[in-house]
C-alpha cells in the first residue's frame, strides 16, 4: 500500500478500491508531510495487536453464540411456551376459581337474594307508598293554600302599591346622590385637578425629556456603540485570528493525517488478522481436520456400511416380521374370542329374530332419532345403518 499522498492532477495507486487511502485537499503544508509517515507507523504498531484481539473476540462471540446461547434461548422459549405458561395459565384459572367461589359468588348472592328483597320489601315498598299515597296529596293541598291564601295578597299589594313608590323613592335617592357625590368631583376634577396638573408638571417633564435627555442619550448610545466595535476588534484580532489559524493549519491537518491513520492502519490490521486466522485454519485442517476426515472415509464408513448391511438391516427385518406375525396372532386371538362370546350368548338367549323394516321406509337409512326403531338383542350384531333391500 502506497502510504505517501498522491501528487495532484494523478489518481492515487489502488491495489483495490478498499485498500485505498483518503485523498487529502489538496494545499496541506510541511507539518502534514513531517507528520504522515510517523503517525501512520505509530498507529500501525498500536492498532494490530488490537485489531486482532477484537477479531478473537468476534469470533469467539459468535461461537458462543451459535453454539451457546441460540440452543440456550430456543430451550427457554420451549420451556416458557411448553411447561411453564399452561401451567400458570392452570394455576392462575384454578386460583379465578377459587378466589370467586370464597369471596365473588357468596356476596353476590347474599346482596342478589337476600339484601336486595329485603331492602325493596321491607323499606322501598312503604316508603314509595307513603309518598305516593301521603306526602304528595298532603303537599299539593298545602302548595295551594300557600299560593291563594297568602302569595296572591302579597303579589297585587307589592303590584299595586309597593313598585310604584320604590321606583319613586330610587328616583329621588338617585338624584340627590349625584347631586351630593359625583357632581361636585368631576368639576373639580375637570375644571380644577387636570389643568393645574397639565401646565405645572406634564409640559416641564417634556420639555426636558425632549430638549436635555433625547440628545444626551443618543450620545450615550454612539459612545457605547464605538466602544464595543473597538471591544470586538481587540476580540478577533487577539483571540479569534490565532485560533482559527492554529485550528486550520495546525490542528486540522494533524487530526486528519491521524484519521487516515487510523482507517489505514485498522483495514492493514484486518488484512493480517485475516492472513493470521487463515494460517491458523490450514494448521488446524492439516493437523486435525484432514487426518480425521480420512479416518472418517477409510475406516468409520465402511465400518458403518458394513455393520447396516450386516447386523442392522437383517434385525430390522426380523423384528418387522416378527411385528407383522404378532399382530397377525393377535387379531385371530381376538377373533376367535369374539366368536366363542357370540357363540356363548346364542346358546344362553337363543337366536335374534330378524329386525322388521319400518312401514314405509324400506330400502332407506335408519333414522336413529326416528320415532320408530327396531329392536335388537343386546350383544347381537347390529345391522349397517343403510338397507341393501331395493325399493319396490
Amino acid at each position: 500500500m502506497d502510504l505517501e499522498k498522491p501528487s495532484q492532477g494523478t489518481a492515487p495507486q489502488r491495489h483495490g478500491a478498499h485498500m485505498a487511502p483518503k485523498d487529502y485537499e489538496p494545499g496541506d503544508g510541511c507539518l502534514a508531510q513531517v507528520v504522515r509517515i510517523p503517525v501512520r507507523v505509530v498507529v500501525l504498531l498500536v492498532v494490530v495487536p488490537v485489531r486482532m484481539v477484537w477479531d478473537v473476540l468476534v469470533l469467539c462471540g459468535r461461537a458462543v453464540d451459535r453454539v451457546l446461547l441460540r440452543p440456550l434461548g430456543r430451550a427457554l422459549a420451549w420451556v416458557f411456551e411448553k411447561v411453564i405458561n399452561p401451567v400458570a395459565r392452570a394455576v392462575g384459572w384454578v386460583a379465578t376459581v377459587i378466589a370467586k367461589a370464597l369471596f365473588y359468588w357468596p356476596w353476590v348472592a347474599l346482596w342478589r337474594y337476600v339484601v336486595v328483597p329485603v331492602v325493596t320489601c321491607g323499606l322501598v315498598v312503604p316508603v314509595v307508598w307513603v309518598y305516593r299515597q301521603l306526602l304528595t296529596p298532603l303537599g299539593h293541598g298545602i302548595a295551594w293554600l300557600v299560593e291563594h291564601l297568602l302569595l296572591a295578597p302579597a303579589r297585587w299589594i307589592g303590584r299595586t302599591l309597593l313598585t310604584p313608590l320604590g321606583h319613586g323613592l330610587a328616583a329621588v335617592l338617585t338624584w340627590l346622590g349625584k347631586a351630593l357625590f359625583y357632581w361636585p368631583w368631576v368639576a373639580l376634577w375637570r375644571y380644577v385637578v387636570v389643568p393645574v396638573v397639565t401646565y405645572v408638571l406634564v409640559v416641564p417633564v417634556v420639555w426636558v425629556y425632549r430638549q436635555l435627555l433625547t440628545p444626551l442619550g443618543h450620545g450615550i448610545a454612539w459612545l457605547l456603540h464605538a466602544l464595543g466595535r473597538g471591544f470586538v476588534w481587540l476580540v478577533r484580532t487577539l483571540l479569534v485570528v490565532p485560533v482559527v489559524w492554529l485550528y486550520r493549519y495546525v490542528l486540522a491537518p494533524v487530526g486528519r493525517e491521524i484519521a487516515a491513520a487510523l482507517a489505514v492502519a485498522w483495514r492493514i490490521a484486518g488484512y493480517i488478522s485475516r492472513a493470521v486466522g487463515r494460517g491458523l485454519k490450514w494448521l488446524a485442517w492439516n493437523l486435525v481436520g484432514r487426518p480425521a476426515r480420512w479416518f472418517h472415509r477409510s475406516v468409520c464408513t465402511p465400518v458403518g456400511h458394513f455393520v447396516r448391511d450386516a447386523v442392522w438391516r437383517p434385525v430390522a427385518e426380523a423384528a418387522v416380521q416378527a411385528g407383522r406375525a404378532t399382530r397377525a396372532a393377535l387379531a385371530s386371538a381376538r377373533e376367535t374370542v369374539r366368536r366363542a362370546r357370540r357363540d356363548a350368548w346364542r346358546a344362553l338367549i337363543g337366536t335374534p329374530r330378524e329386525p322388521q323394516p319400518v312401514v314405509g321406509t324400506a330400502g332407506q337409512a335408519r333414522n336413529l332419532g326416528g320415532r320408530q326403531q327396531t329392536q335388537t338383542v343386546p350383544g347381537a350384531a347390529a345391522e349397517p345403518e343403510i338397507s341393501l333391500h331395493k325399493q319396490g
